[in-house]
C-alpha cells in the first residue's frame, strides 16, 4: 500500500517542523538587534517552507509510482 511508505516522511516532516517553530519562538523572544532577529525568524522559517515543499514532492513522488530516485539518471 502506497500509505504506508506516506508515513516516514510525513513523521519526519512534522518533527522538523516543530523543532523549528520552537527554535524561533524561543530565540525570538531574546533581546537582540531587530536584523540578528529578522535572521533568527526568516531563515528557520524559510527552512519550514523548503520541508514541506519536500513532503509536497515526495507524496507526489509515491503516488506516481517512481520510488528510486536514482532511476532518473
Amino acid at each position: 500500500m502506497k500509505w504506508k511508505k506516506l508515513i516516514a516522511p510525513i513523521i519526519i516532516t512534522i518533527l522538523i517542523l516543530i523543532y523549528l517553530f520552537f527554535y524561533v519562538f524561543y530565540l525570538s523572544r531574546e533581546p537582540m538587534p531587530p536584523i540578528f532577529k529578522f535572521f533568527v525568524v526568516a531563515i528557520p522559517l524559510g527552512f519550514m517552507g523548503v520541508s514541506v515543499y519536500v513532503l509536497y514532492e515526495r507524496i507526489k513522488e509515491i503516488r506516481s509510482g517512481e520510488e528510486d530516485d536514482l532511476s532518473k539518471y
